[in-house]
């Protein structure tokens, strides 16, 4: 018999399906695949919302314990940079944000750091330095990097209000109670005999309390002016009040002169009303207590020993500048250097007394990190207060007829240069006018509650510049700054500036992620 016949169909057949078998593995391959790749994303996704909250109580604790516990705040300020160092690393939608003043800030490390190699004992001041520092650079990476959505200011913001209102309770108690400070060198007893009381909260001394308080009165003067919701209004205007009481109650007169200076100003130049609120609230202090008045009057009628020893502070310093201006005696070496420029003590400066800085902010940074060290931090610090001061972040009703002005006019478009359309125009307008609504305590109350977030925003960036105004003011006769709470607290106010700047263009703010639903995020875009 022959061989047996296969018809080519069969074979066509069987290659057919290998073809088919292979087609579907490699479709079940690559399902596989995208499988992988959705669910890596979803892991991604997952733990870039698990930074998030993190983050976002890092913020809460830092803005909270900064007055309160500042050896929790530095920890957490810690915890909270490497949160988010590994977030920009991780999370793609996050990029890297340049803020207006890392070159002067980078030049100012740069020329402290330098400056420990001629410091008296480089030891201390190496361990001075990357104390604090490194602790300013921590707070103005963290906030400048993390405050990109209204819902980080806001939570920033509601850390810092509970924690000066914290501080200002614990001010009330010490006054109420009672505490005797004429022990405590703050004041010239001679001079002041019936002053006994001080009140000095969680600060070291009085004066840094009412530094503070003067930077939380022009905090709450830059939110009243921009908010436009009258509980709002009551409610800060009642918040400025406390703290003029309680900064009464520090009888510091620099302190006091300084915020006089800021709100009288902004008065003058702004607002004539704000300056008679602040006529009102003077007089009624100095009617409660008519102490308060002699000790600011004091400035102008007497010299006591507070003032004669300033003047000495500055004489000596001037003296350190003039034999040490380019790279200064030292970061925090003033205590170390200023027994040898004793003109005023005669010896006793490093024995019973230690002078640790020159109760001059400018004067004691030249003198500690040189001329051009200090200039780079003026630039960074008056840089501040001019970008705080012309970010200009518009509100929902100025971006709206911004809008409407640069629409291409149609032609069912009303026209006031014409007598029919200037009718129709005001009966258009009476019949969408809404009667207004009786304000009650329920609905001041609940505006307390809704806080516009382009309204927050500008009234931080202006309560931010007339802050570094009086933080300006108050480091003519002090360095606040050498206080490691005061100057976290303002580091921390120039990075958030930096950041609210970038809330007034944010067509121009690459780096900020896209909104997302509220719902899923729990953000809220400015």
């Amino acid at each position: 018999m022959g061989r047996r016949y296969r018809k080519p169909e069969a074979k066509n057949e069987r290659a057919t399906e290998r073809d088919i078998e292979r087609e579907l593995e490699a479709r079940a391959a690559e399902s596989a695949v995208r499988a992988d790749d959705v669910l890596k994303e979803l892991k991604a996704k997952r733990r870039t919302r698990q930074l998030d909250t993190l983050i976002r109580y890092a913020l809460l604790l830092v803005g909270f314990t900064l007055a309160l516990q500042p050896g929790v705040c530095t920890a957490v300020l810690v915890i909270g940079s490497l949160l988010t160092a590994w977030k920009l690393r991780v999370d793609r939608a996050m990029a890297f944000r340049r803020l207006p003043f890392d070159i002067p800030v980078l030049i100012f490390a740069a020329f402290g750091l330098v400056s420990i190699a001629v410091s008296p004992d480089p030891a201390f001041s190496f361990y001075n330095y990357y104390n604090l520092v490194g602790m300013y650079l921590l707070m103005y990476f963290f906030i400048g990097q993390n405050i990109r959505t209204a819902g980080d200011m806001k939570a920033l913001v509601k850390a810092l209000a509970l924690s000066a209102l914290a501080c200002v309770l614990y001010g009330y108690y010490q006054f109420a109670f009672g505490i005797d400070t004429s022990a405590m060198k703050w004041v010239d007893g001679n001079a002041f005999p019936e002053l006994k009381k001080r009140v000095f909260s969680t600060w070291e001394n009085p004066n840094i309390f009412a530094g503070y308080l003067d930077i939380a009165i022009c905090m709450a003067l830059g939110l009243f002016v921009k908010m436009k919701a009258r509980g709002q209004r009551i409610a800060l205007v009642l918040v400025m009040i406390a703290l003029a009481a309680c900064l009464a109650m520090t009888y510091a007169r620099g302190a006091c002169l300084a915020i006089a200076v800021v709100v009288a100003g902004y008065g003058v130049l702004k607002d004539w009303r704000v300056l008679a609120a602040c006529v009102v609230v003077a007089v009624g202090l100095f009617a409660a207590d008519p102490a308060l008045l002699e000790r600011l009057a004091s400035v102008f009628t007497k010299v006591d020993t507070s003032s004669e020893m300033r003047l000495a502070f500055w004489e000596s310093t001037i003296a350190m500048i003039e034999d040490h201006p380019f790279f200064g005696i030292g970061w925090g070496a003033y205590y170390l250097v200023y027994p040898l420029y004793d003109f005023y003590m005669q010896g006793a400066a490093g024995k019973e007394i230690v002078i640790v800085h020159a109760h001059n902010m400018y004067l004691n940074y030249m003198a500690e990190i040189g001329v051009v060290g200090a200039l780079a931090f003026f630039w960074y610090f008056f840089g501040t207060m001019h970008l705080a001061f012309r970010t200009k972040i518009k509100t929902a009703e100025e971006v709206e007829a911004e809008a409407a002005a640069t629409r291409a006019p149609r032609a069912t478009d009303l026209s006031a240069d014409n007598e029919i359309d200037k009718e129709l125009m005001s009966v258009q307008e009476s019949m969408n006018k809404q009667p207004e609504e009786r304000w009650t305590l329920a609905t001041g109350l609940a505006e307390l509650g809704a806080w516009d977030s382009r309204r927050l925003a500008a009234g931080l960036a202006l309560g931010i510049g007339l802050a570094f105004v009086s933080i300006a003011l108050n480091g003519l006769t002090d360095d606040l700054l050498f206080n490691i709470p005061s100057s976290m607290l303002m580091w921390m106010l120039a990075a958030l500036a930096a950041a609210l700047s970038f809330f007034a263009h944010p067509a121009e703010t690459k780096e900020t992620k896209p909104a997302e639903p509220a719902a899923e995020t729990g953000k809220e875009e400015p």
